[in-house]
């Protein structure tokens, strides 16, 4: 699900601090709002992820355990 409208004033990115240039993606860590994932409307909180490069741009949300599963297939090496 693209996030369409984010308030940048209410929302803490993050990225990685292994980043060194502009090129790298970016997340936070908000209650569940049914305006930014109506079909997530009863998640506690939403993982959103968005460009660096483009931080007025659309965002990702993902809810806990699809985050916790990204997570672990990164760790796992499933997307090397």
């Amino acid at each position: 699900m693209r996030v369409s409208t984010v308030d940048p004033s209410r929302v803490m990115w993050r990225k990685s601090s292994l980043s060194t240039g502009g090129d790298c993606v970016e997340v936070a860590v908000v209650p569940g709002d049914p305006a930014l994932a109506a079909h997530k409307a009863e998640a506690d909180e939403l993982y959103l992820v968005r460009d660096s490069k483009d931080p007025n741009g659309p965002a990702l949300a993902f809810t806990q355990s699809e985050w916790d599963a990204f997570v672990g297939g990164v760790k796992a090496g499933e997307f090397d």
